[in-house]
């Protein structure tokens, strides 16, 4: 990846950072997880793999959400550690990792045919981050928060660093009209910032104790305490208009509820915003155009009903529930989405109490939990 001449120099980190995060014990993760909690986990480490496959293994992993790269002389065939476990809050992601200095890339062709536009926030504990959105480059570090939406192209670095990162769908914040569209890539700090990562501390500590039904609680603390840090320290981008980002969310919000509607369409859209049709395609340009954005949410949507070994129905019934023509055309959409078909996904729902754990990955995975979040 080049550094345009627009982007700044970045700094190298200090050799001594002073560790203020966390200041209560942490979770277990990794390989000190229990082999049964109440809450899904994915952990992921590369310490037992072969050094020349550790970085290749970790490239995978992230993806769907972001391409990496070495930084400096570091070659792919040397050992490169990471520790990461993902907590699946149901509604909320939370992702506790500890790696090497890396490069990262979400390019606008990533954006582009991707589905996530989620909402991404980090603490660091150790070590810094230089990120550039538009040639505005923001460095991160203990005591801050980073703010970041995905559904817009950025790429940075980040030296070896220990983090704690939220990924929130956009429409948690439907209700507030969504977050100013001016939060994405910023950093903040000071005693709002400092309370919410109190919170996060104590949730991180308290991740092995809690149970499916403390999750809803969880979730609407968790939207309280983001909006309300973040809200008053970001100034509106014009006064007296609905930001773009509040735009965004009642779209998706209304989208999302009307998936098996046919009556679903641009025309349907850009009466409930009450905005012209030139702006609703402006609002999706990054996906591609709003019909492409409705045919990913039916087929998100389609692949969670799949999953679901409760949902007993027939491939065509689900493809008719979301507005397909015919089961065919809702395969082959559904394969060029996803890279596999939808009888593999119903194949592997039925299989998941019996099949090992290699079998059922598709179900259970990263990528399926970014990918349908917020459903």
């Amino acid at each position: 990846m080049m550094w345009g001449k627009a982007d700044i120099s970045f700094e190298q980190p200090k050799a001594v950072e002073r560790r203020r995060w966390p200041r209560s014990p942490q979770a277990p993760l990794y390989s000190e997880l229990p082999e049964t909690t109440e809450l899904a986990s994915l952990p992921f480490s590369t310490e037992e793999l072969r050094p020349d496959r550790q970085f290749a293994a970790w490239q995978e992993r992230m993806a769907p959400l972001v391409d990496m790269r070495l930084q400096n002389q570091a070659k792919a065939c040397e050992p490169f550690a990471v520790k990461q476990v993902v907590w699946n809050l149901e509604g909320v992601l939370l992702i506790q990792q500890d790696t090497p200095a890396f490069s990262f890339e979400r390019s606008p062709e990533k954006v582009r045919f991707s589905s996530i536009d989620h909402w991404q926030i980090t603490f660091l504990r150790t070590g810094k981050t230089w990120t550039s959105v538009n040639g505005k480059v923001v460095e991160n570090e203990p005591g801050m928060m980073e703010i970041r939406m995905l559904g817009c192209p950025f790429y940075g670095r980040t030296s070896p660093a220990q983090s704690t990162t939220l990924i929130l769908p956009c429409d948690l914040f439907a209700a507030y009209g969504g977050l100013p569209s001016a939060s994405s890539n910023i950093v903040l700090g000071g005693p709002r910032v400092s309370l919410l990562s109190s919170y996060m501390d104590f949730l991180e500590v308290n991740l092995l104790r809690l149970t499916r039904d403390d999750l809803p609680g969880v979730r609407n603390q968790l939207r309280e305490m983001v909006f309300h840090t973040i809200s008053p320290l970001v100034h509106s981008e014009i006064d007296g208009e609905i930001s773009q980002s509040g735009l965004m969310t009642r779209a998706r919000h209304f989208i999302q509820n009307n998936l098996g509607s046919a009556e679903l369409t641009p025309e349907t859209v850009s009466r409930e915003l009450a905005i012209s049709r030139t702006r609703l395609y402006e609002l999706f340009q990054t996906s591609s155009g709003v019909l492409n954005y409705i045919r990913r949410r039916r087929l998100l949507a389609a692949r969670a009903a799949l999953n679901d070994p409760a949902d007993g129905r027939k491939i065509g019934e689900i493809a008719s529930q979301f507005c397909f023509e015919s089961a065919a055309n809702f395969c082959r959409a559904f394969t060029h989405e996803f890279g596999y078909n939808p009888s593999e996904v119903r194949r592997h729902s039925r299989d998941f109490k019996t099949e090992a754990p290699s079998r059922t990955a598709m179900v259970s995975s990263f990528d399926n939990w970014l990918g349908t979040l917020g459903l």
